[in-house]
């Protein structure tokens, strides 16, 4: 077999849209891996900054980049298109702004080889701002129990981190793939039906960078994703036939963060990580947007005082 033609032990799903300032870094890091044995399918969903042709700079120095491109579909159907395109039994999930730690793929394709019934595995996260300072490492629930259960209560955000997560294509494949009937919450979806079919993990190891903006999904869609997570947990009761799903708290009262709620937030949790100079960076970017707002002058002596 020749090896253009043997298929790959991973496959990295990477979508990318108006990606330009980051893309390069995102994929230096995949390309960089330990382990090497993957296609990489860069999924261009439209782009119309210059994503394409740093696309095409890196295709024709690497064979293991693919390239799919197309008009604009959106996230979900752009990631099962990468799902269906992929040719290897393990699928790896990459944003295109993150950066991968050099042993992660090596890292969780072992854990995937050593425990057959893992059908997802994801990773502790560093938390990094738009320019790339550390802000704090996120902690992680490990165990299969601890993360379904957090996500049947629908309290929060995924507890596997989507960026960091390897899949078993045939598992990902038993249950539908990604659902667009849960936009800006696909990823919970999806790992409450995958749970149903497997065991779910987290590495205890910190491998991928998780970028930070001000004007993520999480804040701008907050909404919007509440309401795919409630819906997600009632249908996962339902298929578990599960009694007493939780009560959605309301978001009528629900005020969309300014930016300085983001920037104050951000400098707390490099405070307390130690990250002191990301800290100040943040304080001062929080009190440039509300130099007269109590919390923001509670954040700045506590960040020059070091604690």
């Amino acid at each position: 077999m020749n090896r253009s033609d043997a298929k790959p032990a991973a496959s990295v799903i990477l979508p990318v849209y108006n990606a330009e300032r980051y893309i390069d870094t995102a994929i230096r890091s995949v390309l960089k891996q330990e382990f090497s044995d993957f296609e990489l399918l860069l999924l261009n969903d439209g782009s119309n900054d210059g994503s394409a042709a740093r696309l095409e700079h890196f295709a024709a120095k690497d064979s293991r980049c693919k390239i799919h491109s197309w008009s604009n579909r959106g996230l979900i159907a752009t990631l099962n298109t990468g799902v269906a395109l992929a040719k290897a039994p393990l699928l790896i999930r990459m944003d295109a702004d993150d950066i991968c730690r050099p042993e992660r793929f090596s890292k969780q394709i072992a854990y995937m080889a050593e425990y057959p019934d893992c059908v997802a595995l994801g990773t502790r996260i560093m938390l990094i701002d738009a320019q790339g300072w550390p802000i704090s490492v996120f902690p992680a629930k490990e165990t299969h129990n601890e993360i379904d259960a957090a996500h049947l209560v629908a309290q929060g955000g995924s507890m596997i981190a989507h960026p960091t997560v390897i899949i078993r294509k045939a598992a990902l494949q038993q249950v539908g793939g990604y659902r667009a009937d849960f936009v800006h919450a696909e990823d919970i979806d999806l790992f409450l039906r995958l749970a149903e079919v497997g065991r779910l993990h987290n590495l205890s190891d910190v491998l991928l960078d998780y970028r930070q903006h001000v004007d993520s999904i999480g804040y701008r869609h907050a909404k919007q994703q509440w309401q795919s997570v409630h819906q997600a947990v009632l249908a996962a009761y339902a298929r578990r036939k599960l009694l007493n799903p939780p009560i959605p708290t309301s978001m009528t009262t629900y005020n969309q963060p300014t930016h300085a709620d983001v920037h104050r937030k951000w400098a707390w949790w490099a405070l307390k990580a130690g990250n002191r100079k990301t800290a100040l960076k943040h304080a001062c970017k929080a009190t440039l947007l509300a130099p007269f707002c109590k919390e923001t002058l509670t954040l700045c002596a506590c960040v020059l005082r070091g604690y």
